[in-house]
This record gives C-alpha cells, structure tokens and sequence, in this order.
C-alpha cells in the first residue's frame, strides 16, 4: 500500500521537510509535515499526547552575570542574565515522555524537564530533557516515533517489537537508545536527574552578532539513576516515588539546586566536526565546548493545586525573549510550531491567560475571543474602541527594538534532504565505552532482554547498527539476546501498589554517576 496525506495525495518523501538547503530552516507550505503534525498534536484529550506524567514545583533562578570568566553581554543581551544575583521566578515541570498519567514513574523512559522563566520581558521557556540528545533530527518523523512508542492500536499493548522496529530504522537513535537501556535511562529521582535543552539555540548580543548555545542543566545533589533490578524494587512498593520524593523535600525545606551551564559555538557549520552541530542527535565534545555556568536554580515551593499548576501548565519551544533566538535545527523549528498548537489544543485557545502560564509583566495584544476568554489585553489608557494596529486612533504601537536585529543570511535551493554529516554510530560507540562497569552491564541485559522479544529481522538489524557503534558493543547485545532467549519462559509487570515505603528503599538504591 502507498503512504498518503488525507487529502489521498501519495507522500513521496515521509523522512525529510523541506529545507532552504539540506542544512536551513523549514518553510511554512510544508504542507504534507504540518498537516500530519497538526493531526498528531490533536490525538488525545484531555491527557498530553507526550509527559503526560509530570510532577512540578516552584523557585527562582539566580544570575551569575558572565559566562564563564566573561561578562555575558558580550554573547547575549537577555536581561534575565545580566546582572550578578538577579533573581526570575520559575516553575518546572518534570515528567516521563511515552507513558500515561499515572504510570509508575520506574519506567525506562527520557524525562522531560521544562523550565518556565517569568522574565522582566515575558516569558522563555526552556523545553528538553535528561538525557542531552534525542530519537530523531527531522520533525516529520515525530509523530511516527510515539506511536511506534505507545501502545499497540489493536491490543492497546506496548510492544518492544514496534519500538525497535522503528529505532532499528532510524539509525540516528542508536545513540540515545545507548543511554536509555542503560541506568541513564530511568532516574533515581528528579532531584537527581540533569536537563538539557537537547536542541542548539542562538544567543544575540547588542550588536546583533549570534552564537550557537547549548543549555544544560547540573543537579548540585549530584546524579543518580538505577539499574533494572533497582527499579523494579521499588516499583513493586511505590510507583509514585519521584514525584513524592520531590514534593516531600520542598517541604521539609531541602530544596533542590541545579546549575545552569551552557556549551557555546561560534555561528556557522564548522566542518572541521565529524557531526552537524545543529543535530540533534548529538553531544557536543566537552573538551572543545566546554560546560560554562551561567547561574543557579532552586526549587523552594510546592503546588497548592496540581490541576491548576502542573496539569495546566503549557510550554513551548518557541518561547524566547529579547537575545535569544532559533537556530537552523530541524527539529527545534518542527517542535516550536507543535508545542504551542498542542497546548491550545490541550487547554485551550487562551491557555496563556491561566495564571500558571500569564507573564508576570502585563500583556498588550490585539487578540481577542476564542473559548474561555476571562481578560482583555488593554493597558490603561488604550482606546478601547481600536483592536487594531496601525492606528492614529489610540491603539497599541509597535515596540522599539533593543538591539541590532539577527539577520542570517540564505542562499539555497528548497530541497527535501538529510544533513550531509549524519555520522549515526559514533558518539554512540563513544558514549558505550565511556559507560562505567555497572552501566555497560545494566544496558546490555536490558537491551538483550527487549530484543528478544522480537522477530529476527529487527534484532540483526539493532545488532547492526550496535556493531557499527562498537563491536564489542553490538557482539555482547548478540549474545545477551541469546540468553534472554533461552531463558523466556513467559512475561512478567511490575506491581504499582502506592505505598510510602517505597521512599526509604528508594533512597537506599541508585547508581551515582558522573555528568554527560
């Protein structure tokens, strides 16, 4: 059968958007990508389609005022980071990625951690996860990835067969897959768990001069993940442990911390990599780009409303102020166009009038109506009778810039292509090596027990790609997978019964290791 649109037009290329060179931003007449995505942002209701299981809280996040040794204004003109111990109210959402609202949180999973600034000049929000890199490069795979990660359409059964049928036909997965079946692949807790922004921002400084910034985030409890067997234990106890961990701190006053560090990168393709340094799939050597603090966040306050806060909270990539800006990343530009359609999906067309997610500056626009519209956007003074713009009459005025313009240039066909320098296997054969004892054991007994649970093909196909990683890497999985096969007698769940024991054990348990 041919792939179409539901227009019934044949899709002839369902891997790659169309880009103003193989490398450049996406167009807005992508019309097969946003048809699908649009689709796909609209599959559920009222649950998140993705982090629909999350736990959050409040804090604030405290400036360093440099970079590094040197003074930030010469990267960026953001305030929120100008002034040494300049404080912006925050809240952050963690939460697990493929799995339901009231999952076990022990799952294998990535872990979201979404930062919401209420910054002098409105809201950013920084979107990513624990884990630095991601599936996929391209947004017109997303949709495709979490549905071969959720469950089943006929059984409703999540199947590791479809999940490795997918990865196993995406190579650039090999890398985060290395991560994810090891104990980087299910955090002790969230207060012990890293962020990244995952995709490559720009910074803009007064004179209009970008570079390319990497975000990421260091827990000062250190880090912590667990092995298989260890999150078994205490899901058999507790299967609500991370976001019961979290919430009890903030209220005994041990309040979580976490360093913000950035890598950052001058402004252009840098072919003397071995990998694109606007994919996705990839970490940035730390040695080269080194990890340079920027300030500090800390989490001092719990919810009084679940719903109200942590339900409704909506964030979206495309949420920046003034000095920070997109990069070229596929990825972040299909993201920040989904994020905040989804929410306006989710919640609802005035979903920024919630006080969860409202600046805490007032707000000034010409919009209007829509469902549950309890506001209008007025400042005092404005004519009421102008919801226009441009008006002699009173209305709102165009606001004047604060620095020079970002102005990246183009000249490049619009083409449907993959980056040049795709590179799939080694950051992951490189990340495998770099593994300790414990995490190289952990990951090749998950994996060997996952694929055995499917058909030859897909196995030899992730042996494969394991292979080109590192050969030791993809020969120990082979024979793992041999053992899991031998040994399969029948399937086994974990048991969710919620009980508060399960804090003390997993207190005990954990692997502590060193940051990625």
């Amino acid at each position: 059968m041919t792939l179409t649109n539901r227009q019934g037009h044949p899709v002839t290329d369902n891997q790659n958007v169309r880009t103003v060179g193989s490398r450049g931003p996406t167009t807005l007449e992508n019309y097969d990508f946003l048809e699908k995505i649009s689709h796909f942002d609209r599959e559920r209701i009222p649950e998140r389609v993705v982090h629909a299981r999350g736990a959050g809280a409040h804090g604030y996040f405290e400036a360093y005022g440099k970079v590094g040794d040197e003074p930030i204004a010469k990267y960026t003109r953001a305030k929120l980071f100008q002034e040494a111990g300049k404080q912006t109210p925050v809240f952050v959402r963690f939460s697990s990625v493929i799995h339901g609202g009231h999952s076990p949180e022990t799952l294998r999973d990535p872990r979201g951690f979404a930062v919401k600034f209420y910054t002098e000049d409105g809201n950013w929000e920084l979107v990513g996860n624990n884990l630095k890199v991601f599936f996929i490069r391209d947004p017109i795979k997303f949709s495709d990835m979490v549905h071969a990660f959720k469950p089943d359409p006929v059984t409703s059964i999540q199947s590791n067969e479809r999940f490795f049928d997918f990865v196993s036909n995406s190579p650039e997965a090999t890398h985060l897959i290395t991560f994810l079946f090891s104990p980087w692949g299910i955090p002790a807790n969230y207060r012990q768990m890293q962020g990244s922004g995952v995709n490559t921002y720009k910074w803009v400084n007064a004179e209009g001069k970008a570079t390319l910034v990497k975000y990421h985030w260091e827990p000062k409890q250190g880090i912590r993940n667990l092995t298989a067997a260890e999150a078994e234990r205490i899901q058999a106890v507790n299967f609500n442990h991370a976001t019961q961990d979290l919430y009890e701190a903030i209220e005994r006053g041990d309040y979580p911390e976490w360093e913000l560090c950035v890598q950052l990168m001058s402004d252009d393709d840098h072919p003397e990599l071995d990998y694109d340094p606007l994919d996705p799939t990839k970490l940035w050597d730390a040695e080269k780009f080194p990890f340079l603090p920027v300030g500090r966040m800390v989490l001092n306050r719990n919810p009084v409303n679940y719903f109200a806060e942590v339900e409704q909270a909506a964030f979206g990539t495309g949420v920046l102020v003034d000095g920070l800006d997109f990069s070229d990343d596929k990825l972040l530009q299909g993201r920040t166009f989904s994020y905040s359609d989804t929410q306006r999906y989710r919640v609802g067309t005035n979903y920024l009038q919630l006080p969860i997610n409202a600046p805490k500056k007032h707000v000034a626009t010409n919009q209007s109506g829509g469902q549950m519209a309890y506001q209008v956007d007025l400042p005092p003074g404005a004519n009421p009778h102008v919801n226009y713009e441009p008006s002699s009459l009173g209305g709102l005025q165009e606001a004047k810039e604060r620095g020079k313009s970002y102005e990246p240039a183009y000249n490049e066909r619009l083409v449907r292509q993959r980056i040049e320098r795709t590179n799939d296997f080694a950051q992951a054969g490189e990340t495998y090596r770099k593994f300790d004892e414990v995490e190289r054991a952990d990951l090749i007994a998950n994996l060997g027990g996952a694929l055995a649970e499917c058909r030859e093909v897909i196995r030899n196909r992730m042996i494969e790609n394991l292979t080109k990683a590192d050969p030791e890497y993809g020969a120990n999985v082979a024979k793992a997978i041999e053992e899991a096969l031998k040994k399969r007698a029948g399937s086994h769940s974990g048991i969710t019964s919620q009980s508060g024991d399960g804090m003390e054990l997993a207190s005990e348990l954990g692997h502590k290791s060193d940051r990625y």
